[in-house]
């Protein structure tokens, strides 16, 4: 039985496959080669690869005095983005998006993922469920989304994303690509939609609901 690999002996196995220029080759039959994938093939190529880092980089709040949670709950930035609150838990409203609706659940206190307690970790399960729900009664959705990254901030945050309804090229992990290329959501529309969101969170959770700018 073999120990497990370092990141010296991952980077040194990808980099075998890669070219003289330190390029990996586009794996065509992946992703590239779906129906959904949003860029043509001709004269794509992938970015040389790096070298490994010295070490992985502090993200914000990594020291937890230091996160902004610590400052007390977060205003409602003017009653314009705040969708639901309970006693633990926020949800809030993106508002640079080309999404239907784009949320961000993340707890009061501070904690990531991998520390997260166990009676929060099980209340979370409750939470995105319903948020799930409730995203997809959103009209001009079709499916939610959901990914979590945590490579800039220590404080867990998880991405709820509405993909658009009957758009199947934005099918799949490739909807934040086209999201970027998207226009913008009019606010008052993002509001308008949120709104949807909230109400069937609380009749799923109790909990408040956000202004939306109403």
């Amino acid at each position: 039985m073999r120990d497990p690999e370092t990141p010296e002996e991952y980077h040194a196995r990808i980099a075998a496959a890669a070219d003289a220029e330190g390029r990996l080759p586009v794996a065509v039959e992946e992703m590239p080669g779906w129906d959904i994938f949003p860029y043509e093939l001709d004269g794509l190529r992938l970015k040389p690869l790096q070298p490994l880092a010295d070490e992985e980089p502090p993200r914000r709040g990594e020291v937890a005095a230091d996160c902004p949670c610590t400052q007390g709950p977060p205003p409602e930035d003017d009653g314009r983005t705040r969708v639901w609150t309970n006693e633990r838990w926020r949800v809030d409203l993106a508002t640079d998006t080309g999404l239907p609706v784009q949320l961000m659940l993340m707890p009061f206190e501070h904690h990531d993922l991998p520390t997260l307690p166990r009676d929060l970790a099980a209340e979370m399960g409750q939470v995105l469920v319903a948020l799930a729900d409730a995203v997809e009664h959103v009209p001009s959705v079709g499916r939610v989304q959901v990914a979590k990254y945590g490579d800039g901030g220590a404080h867990l945050h998880w991405f709820v994303l509405g993909r658009p309804a009957r758009l199947l090229q934005f099918r799949g992990s490739p909807l934040l690509d086209w999201e970027e290329n998207l226009p913008r959501v009019p606010l008052e529309v993002l509001q308008a939609n949120a709104r949807v969101v909230a109400e069937r969170l609380v009749v799923h959770l109790g909990g408040v609901p956000g202004a939306l700018g109403a």
